[in-house]
């Protein structure tokens, strides 16, 4: 950081008025590449039906004569498309936070409404946020990043991953990455230095509540703890000489436990509160604690579910070369270039990523943000869904925000080529997010989810 000809540093801007540019230029951004989009309602807007359902007092959605109109099915595509049957009731099996953040304007325009205007408004919060906590770390002495640094990172994220591409969808699958990036950023202003501990976990139920790994964010609240109370004679683990697990057990006996402890007790409480309600949905709906209803899913891959589970070892190699291997390829006639509609590599749609693999510098809470974000990648790799049909891996969105940070600390300088490679970003995924859904000929693929790789 250049000093100013007082020896002082120069100063900041206001934080929030730069924050809330970054929302207005993402507003704007998505707006223009979701066009069209906005003058109609997602085909799949699973969560209008279902804000519709709790306006009216019911779990299930309503689908009385009066209700739809002629020449509709209820539920819409008949119900064929990830909605749950049970006991002859349509129910939405996804988490259901983001038809609360429906429910006003379900109340005011009718569950039809032109949800991807909504959507948009919505997406421009996680950027937004991320700034404010980008430039919290620098404040605090935690990074040496500038403002104009912390902005180009939220740009990374706003435009450089699979997030953009995400926020211009408007279906039920992209509604739920969306409002889970913003509460995830939230969850990150309030976690750090385990400043808010109630606020935390308040917002890490409503991510379990949009995004059901998301849940698993906790693990970044509970090392915060471990970083924070810390005894007063304990200082660093620095012996680099040392095994990982020596250094850990060294780090584990300078923890003041008594105040940690206090303080992820005061998290947990709301974040037990939201996992309670999760399980009392679940009976009233699927008479069952434990089943979301994932099961009762009328989609042709349900054999699948049945013999695997819903997580499995079985989908890992599936996974893993959905989010490392897949790459596009060109064609000799247009639109001359094709996609799988699994979708992109991770490193393909955000190349900066790359930069993990050998990180820079070293930083003390690159850890918190690190082990966070591999714990919910391998919940996900194991799921059953590899994200299909995708521009890139949606699922990414899961803990794209700790990704992005952690590049930030531990990453390399903001130059000239860092700034080429996110233009090549931004391209990249500007073309998923002006492509996708809407160009069927560039994405390969049928309705079993076949055709991961270029045919022979």
């Amino acid at each position: 950081m250049s000093l100013s000809a007082e020896g002082t540093a120069p100063a900041r801007p206001d934080a929030r008025r730069v924050a809330a540019i970054v929302y207005v230029v993402a507003v704007v951004v998505y707006a223009l590449f979701a066009g069209d989009r906005l003058r109609a309602h997602s085909p799949d807007n699973h969560f209008a039906y279902l804000a519709d359902a709790y306006l009216h007092g019911t779990l299930s959605v309503r689908c009385d004569g009066p209700v739809v109109a002629p020449g509709e099915t209820c539920p819409p595509g008949g119900g064929g498309n990830d909605w749950a049957r049970y006991n002859d009731r349509w129910f939405v099996a996804f988490p259901s936070f983001p038809a609360v953040v429906y429910m006003p304007f379900v109340a005011a325009l009718g569950r039809n409404f032109r949800n991807r205007i909504v959507d948009v408004l919505v997406a421009g919060i996680a950027p937004a946020l991320l700034y404010l906590f980008l430039e919290k770390l620098s404040r605090r002495g935690y990074s040496a990043r500038s403002w104009r640094e912390n902005g180009a990172f939220a740009a990374l994220f706003a435009f450089g991953t699979v997030y953009f591409y995400t926020s211009v969808q408007g279906s039920v699958w992209f509604v739920a990455h969306v409002v889970g990036c913003a509460l995830g950023a939230g969850y990150l202003l309030a976690a750090l230095d385990c400043e808010r501990p109630m606020l935390a976990g308040a917002l890490l139920g409503l991510m379990f509540h949009t995004r059901t790994s998301m849940l698993f964010g906790a693990i970044f609240f509970g090392m915060e703890a471990l970083r924070v109370h810390r005894k007063a004679l304990a200082g660093e683990v620095t012996d680099d000489d040392a095994s990982p697990l020596t250094r850990a057990y060294r780090y584990l006996r300078g923890t003041d436990w008594g105040p940690a402890l206090r303080t992820v007790a005061r998290f947990s409480v709301p974040v037990i509160a939201f996992i309670v309600l999760y399980m009392v949905l679940n009976k009233r709906r699927f008479d069952s604690w434990t089943d979301p209803g994932y099961r009762f899913l009328q989609i042709r891959w349900q054999a699948r579910i049945n013999r695997w589970g819903l997580f499995n070892y079985h989908y890992l190699s599936r996974n893993l070369a959905v989010a490392l291997a897949l790459l596009p390829w060109a064609t000799r006639v247009a639109p001359f270039v094709q996609i799988s509609r699994h979708g992109l590599a991770l490193w393909v749609t955000s190349p900066h990523y790359l930069e993990l693999l050998r990180p820079a510098r070293r930083h003390a809470l690159a850890w918190s943000f690190g082990v966070t974000a591999a714990v919910i990648a391998s919940i996900d790799l194991l799921y059953q869904n590899s994200g299909w049909v995708q521009f890139g891996y949606r699922f990414s969105n899961d803990y794209a925000l700790f990704l992005v940070a952690l590049v930030a600390l531990t990453g390399r300088k903001v130059g000239r080529t860092w700034i080429a490679i996110l233009l090549v970003a931004i391209a990249v995924n500007a073309f998923g997010a002006a492509t996708f859904d809407r160009s069927a000929n560039i994405y390969l693929g049928d309705n079993d989810s076949q055709g991961m790789f270029q045919p022979d």
